[in-house]
């Protein structure tokens, strides 16, 4: 007991170093931009109820906890910790927080991603990690619990552990109540409170009771007067967010890229539009980005999109196909069989095994953009001559961890090839490995990459009369764009017709690579304004000026 002749000053520094802990393990904070953490100031609900249970117990019973009450104890406090550390995580690396049913969906996919780009020297630690934690949490935590349950037999400190968790308590449920903004200042968010959110949520994913009614299908009627023949390209390219305009430390990298981009369009004799829109999604889940643009539909999480996908609805590619388009949509992300995909109305679906890739491997999906890039224009050979192509394609080479990035190759020829890079390039290539502390440098250099891809395809079409659209899916992870990013992300049209690049400048679009402002759209009515853009939405309105304006 604390006044236990001897030592009552070191009883009390224990208790104190008791209480510092319980109450640091629920309240640290994420150090962005890595997985680490750091204690806070903040005061923890669950402590100090904890705290305040214990005293009590023993001013009512006038006995401590048992050993095999303690050890329950810990382990719950242990499943704290973790909830804690998940949720601060994932804020940190998604810039939202645990969604335990998507999530866990999820978690095989992220992992066999990993455990493909990560070296033995990083996925060993994890693994070792995965075990080691539990058990190196679970020993202090116990300690912590034995030390409040030992002083609580002190009446003098029984009273105190009540009063000072009771001031705790009705603190933090009165600022709660008068003023929630300034909670968030002294006391950390609850943990309990969360997961018990996340398992309404889970039950309510799994059951299906949270489903809303699906909007009603945008129209897609459009007589495509604006870009009647021209060959249509929409590319998503993956994690181009604002963030890569807007943080100072990616512009030495990126500048020089741009510049060459913006020459290509100019060389190439064409004119370039920039916008903002606010994505559907954020660090990841990038079809949800997809599927809000082609159907025109606010899509943020995968339920509402497996319900949209069941539906027969026309989508953005709906009119092209009346038009006489031959379209195709390449995802080389696309491993596996994926008969959902029909909903989008492709003529052609093309995945990864489709396109053949015979050189070095890049990333988990080991095919690279530029390759992508010029195996679509083999395969659009086969359309039928004389018919203009759509092609929507979601980018890879720019995918977490940004690493390898492969190198440029200026003959485009030797891509489909199985040599296509020269020795010291691919060395060079796979010398850089992810520094998972800071992965900003290496999502620099991968986005330069795609511009430079984007130049050298530009130039490789340049007497091709072409419209091509080119737009972030979402901002990079959280560990890249920042604590508290939007979720805003460019999106450039770049053609020689006057006539579309003058709609979308009536939209808000500028002149330009770089984007201004703020969002002026959503992902998902984004696409009524590309229509608008494309050609007369009416077309049996034919006494209309735009059903008789055309491109030059």
């Amino acid at each position: 007991m604390l006044e236990e002749a001897g030592a009552p000053a070191w009883r009390w520094a224990r208790l104190a170093a008791a209480l510092v802990l319980l109450n640091a393990s629920l309240t640290f904070v994420s150090v962005w931009p890595t997985l680490a953490v750091r204690p806070s100031a903040h005061l923890s609900f669950e402590a100090a109820l904890l705290v305040l249970g214990i005293a009590i117990a023993w001013t009512v019973r006038r006995a401590t906890l048992t050993a095999r009450s303690i050890r329950m104890l810990a382990i719950l406090w242990v499943v704290l910790i973790v909830s804690r550390y998940l949720d601060v995580s994932t804020r940190a690396l998604y810039g939202r927080g645990v969604s335990l049913y998507w999530d866990l969906k999820l978690l095989p996919d992220v992992g066999k991603m990993f455990a493909n780009v990560a070296r033995p020297s990083v996925l060993l630690p994890v693994a070792a990690g995965l075990v080691v934690v539990p058990i190196a949490l679970y020993l202090p935590m116990r300690w912590a619990i034995r030390q409040v349950s030992q002083a609580s037999a002190n009446p003098h400190a029984c009273r105190l552990l009540i009063a000072g968790a009771s001031a705790v308590l009705i603190a933090g449920v009165v600022v709660t109540a008068a003023a929630p903004a300034a909670r968030s200042h002294a006391w950390a968010a609850p943990v309990a409170a969360a997961i018990g959110d996340e398992i309404v949520e889970f039950v309510s994913e799994a059951t299906g009771r949270n489903q809303k009614p699906l909007p009603p299908a945008p129209s897609v009627q459009n007589d495509l007067s604006r870009v009647s023949g021209a060959n249509i390209v929409i590319l998503f390219v993956e994690s181009y967010g604002m963030t890569s305009w807007e943080r100072p430390e990616f512009q030495p990298v990126l500048v020089p890229a741009r510049d060459t981009l913006a020459s290509a369009i100019a060389g190439t004799g064409r004119s370039i539009v920039t916008g903002v829109v606010e994505s559907t999604t954020f660090g990841g889940e990038s079809w949800l980005a997809h599927i809000s643009l082609l159907s025109g539909t606010e899509v943020r999480d995968p339920e509402v999109s497996r319900r949209l996908m069941a539906e027969h609805r026309e989508t953005l590619i709906a009119p092209f196909r009346r038009a006489g388009y031959r379209t195709f949509g390449i995802f080389p992300g696309l491993k596996a069989a994926w008969p959902e995909g029909k909903f989008y109305g492709f003529d052609r679906i093309v995945g990864a095994p489709d396109l053949g890739y015979k050189g070095p491997p890049f990333g988990w999906w080991d095919v690279t953009d530029q390759f992508v890039l010029a195996r679509t224009d083999e395969i659009a050979r086969t359309h039928p001559p004389g018919a203009p192509i759509l092609v929507f394609l979601p980018t890879i080479s720019t995918h977490t961890p940004f690493t390898p990035v492969p190198p440029y190759q200026p003959d485009w020829s030797r891509l489909l090839t199985a040599t296509p890079y020269d020795e010291d390039d691919l060395r060079k290539a796979y010398e850089a490995t992810p520094d998972w502390s800071n992965l900003g440098p290496d999502y620099a250099r991968a986005l330069a990459y795609v511009h430079e891809t984007l130049a050298g395809y530009l130039r490789r079409h340049e007497r091709d009369d072409m419209v091509l659209v080119v737009l972030g899916d979402h901002q990079p992870p959280a560990l890249v764009s920042g604590e508290g990013a939007s979720w805003n992300v460019p999106v450039h049209v770049i053609a020689s017709r006057p006539a579309v690049l003058e709609s979308l400048r009536s939209h808000g679009f500028r002149d330009g690579l770089v984007p201004h402002g703020p969002a002026l759209a959503r992902m998902d009515t984004l696409m009524p304004i590309l229509l608008d853009a494309f050609g007369n939405t009416d077309p049996m309105d034919s006494g209309s000026p735009r059903a008789t304006s055309r491109g030059e």
